[in-house]
């Protein structure tokens, strides 16, 4: 039997959390890349990102729920389109960057002078009509990444007018390639495809993610950051619909194990694909990679330390029945499903995305890793 030193074993304890306590500050981020100087961000991606263009595609778009309450209730009880309780990842980047909050491409009466959010919730990394040729249907939207990409050309044309030009106004930009993809596999497994057949689609989904950041990097990008895939098998939505009933099935953090290897192997080849990406652009063009994955596994692995529930962590706030508070027919902002009444200290919003408290600690990690990769000092 191993026996403790108390005294050792509050010094290392108290330690611990001296290291741990800059990550709980909310102006870690701001602090750790006040040195960056960026003129612009553009962002492409899906729901994790999207500030308010699904809301505006019509028809399907003004029926869903995102631009209703309790969607966005944190945000000043104002829904903007966003799918959380209030702020993305990608606010937390721009006030850490000093950059106003991005505007969504569609909403066109709004101020782009210091960049665009063409990300569309429910958009795929493939077109919607390759995918259909699989018989895998995008429900929400067919604004794809090659349908944001064509949104940024047109935007590009109306804020310079030579190539020298976009090349001087986008030089000093950030540019958000992702995360996007996720629905590309979301879609396919709850239309009954098998791992195999969704395996199948990876290769295909990475390569549309490499050809879009090599298009962004044609036109003047100079720093590009790609995000990776969440490590799906920790979310309600998966927990739910692919449970087991074997505890030796699920990890330590009570995730389920089979579908970890798919999102790592989405890694694994998005990472080879940025690697490839790098020896042909040379080295004057950043190119990151966002771990996802990872950060989404710091926090719940620190839930207990970072202010968070740990009793909830696999739970949806915003949700009705069942072990994860998720029910796929009747979910966040249908009638009569509940709010908890302290989101902040939840990770899942909705059993699909993220509280806004989530967010802000996933990229405060984020943008800790970040920073080295891409050249921010001037």
């Amino acid at each position: 039997m191993a026996i403790f030193n108390s005294s050792l074993l509050i010094h290392t304890s108290f330690l611990f959390l001296l290291l741990l306590l800059p990550l709980l500050h909310p102006c870690t981020a701001t602090r750790l890349i006040k040195n960056c100087s960026f003129d612009a961000i553009y962002q492409f991606g899906d729901s994790i990102s999207d500030t308010g263009n699904l809301i505006r595609e019509a028809p399907i778009g003004t029926a869903t729920p995102y631009g209703h309450l309790p969607y966005g209730m944190t945000l000043s009880n104002t829904p903007t389109g966003r799918c959380s309780d209030g702020l993305l990842m990608i606010d937390y980047i721009a006030m850490a960057l000093q950059i106003p909050l991005l505007n969504p491409y569609l909403k066109r009466d709004s101020d782009f002078s210091h960049g665009v959010n063409f990300a569309v919730a429910g958009s795929t990394a493939l077109d919607t009509t390759f995918l259909a040729k699989q018989r895998i249907f995008s429900p929400l939207t067919n604004s794809s990444l090659f349908v944001q990409l064509g949104w940024f050309m047109t935007h590009l044309k109306s804020i310079c007018s030579t190539e020298t030009e976009c090349r001087q106004k986008l030089g000093n930009s950030l540019f958000l390639v992702g995360e996007i993809g996720g629905n590309d596999y979301n879609y396919a497994f709850f239309q009954g495809k098998t791992m195999e057949e969704v395996e199948s689609l990876i290769p295909s989904v990475v390569q549309k993610i490499k050809d879009a950041v090599t298009e962004v990097i044609k036109v003047g990008a100079t720093r590009v950051v790609v995000p990776g895939n969440f490590p799906i098998r920790c979310i309600p939505i998966y927990l739910t619909a692919f449970a087991i009933n074997d505890p030796a099935s699920y990890d330590e953090l009570k995730c389920l194990k089979g579908l970890n290897n798919f999102a790592m192997n989405h890694n694994i080849q998005l990472q080879g694909a940025i690697s490839l990406l790098r020896e042909e652009q040379g080295s004057n063009i950043d190119i990151a990679y966002a771990d996802y994955y990872t950060a989404y596994q710091w926090v719940l692995s620190h839930a207990h330390f970072l202010g968070l529930d740990v009793n909830s962590i696999e739970k949806a706030c915003c949700g009705t029945g069942g072990e994860y508070n998720f029910n796929l027919i009747k979910m966040c902002g249908a009638e009569g499903v509940q709010v908890c009444s302290n989101p902040e200290t939840y990770m899942s919003w909705d059993g699909v995305h993220s509280t806004q408290n989530g967010y802000r600690l996933m990229a405060d990690w984020l943008l800790r890793d970040i920073k080295p990769k891409i050249r921010c000092f001037f």
